[in-house]
């Protein structure tokens, strides 16, 4: 029986924060040319290792399986211009009052992610976005957090991060049913910014997400698969 290897060369680099977050030893493959030979050896000596690799990099997605790696999720990068929109009037900056329920928000809606059973524990993924909106909130990672509310009860919220001059990338965003008025409020603060292009990104298998950005203009750029090991 023929047993086949398909060479991938990536240095391995620790994730500190998810560690001290999830407690766990994991790293993340930075794959390269002239990087040292990945072997079942090196991967070892993590309890976890993810990858991303372009969902063009097939015969990578092979080799990775060939060393254990399996597909846990698939993510569908999109970009949009901005253009002259205006945000709905009920927008407003969140505030650290605002934290908690933003936080219990973010752990109801985002169940689903990479950071999922059995890779993670059951509620890991819900607290991991809880997190990321209060971060938004405070400035840290994204660099705020916009609100829609009806009768002081929030609808929904988008968590903006500028990346350069020109671009910025939304970071989370929920609401039910309110999902246009969102992507309103993202290009204004685009547009108080001159930023002309702005990025999403999301999970292959949210098809309400991929509707909802394709709706308001955004096009498909690029997709990736991540994988764990």
């Amino acid at each position: 029986m023929t047993t086949f290897s398909i060479p991938v060369h990536a240095r391995i680099e620790s994730l500190s924060w998810e560690n001290q977050f999830f407690a766990v030893n994991s790293g993340i493959l930075r794959i390269k040319d002239g990087a040292p030979l990945l072997t079942a050896q090196r991967l070892d000596t993590f309890s976890r290792v993810q990858a991303k690799i372009s969902g063009q990099q097939i015969v990578l997605l092979d080799g990775l399986q060939l060393l254990g790696f399996k597909l846990v999720e698939g993510e569908v990068d999109l970009a949009l211009a901005v253009g002259t929109q205006n945000a709905a009037t009920s927008v407003e900056l969140a505030t650290s009052a605002d934290i908690p329920v933003l936080r219990d928000l973010a752990a109801k809606i985002f169940t689903q992610s990479r950071f999922r059973a059995p890779w993670y524990q059951p509620a890991d993924s819900g607290r991991f976005y809880a997190q990321w909106v209060e971060n938004a909130v405070l400035g840290t990672f994204d660099h705020e957090c916009l609100l829609l509310r009806n009768g002081g009860a929030i609808q929904g919220f988008v968590s903006m991060r500028q990346l350069n001059e020109s671009e910025a990338r939304i970071g989370l965003l929920a609401g039910r049913g309110v999902g246009g008025q969102l992507m309103d409020a993202a290009r204004f603060w685009c547009q108080q910014r001159g930023v002309e292009t702005l990025r999403v990104a999301t999970q292959t298998s949210n098809t309400a997400a991929l509707r909802r950005y394709i709706q308001s203009g955004a096009n498909i750029e690029s997709t990736a698969f991540w994988l764990y090991r």
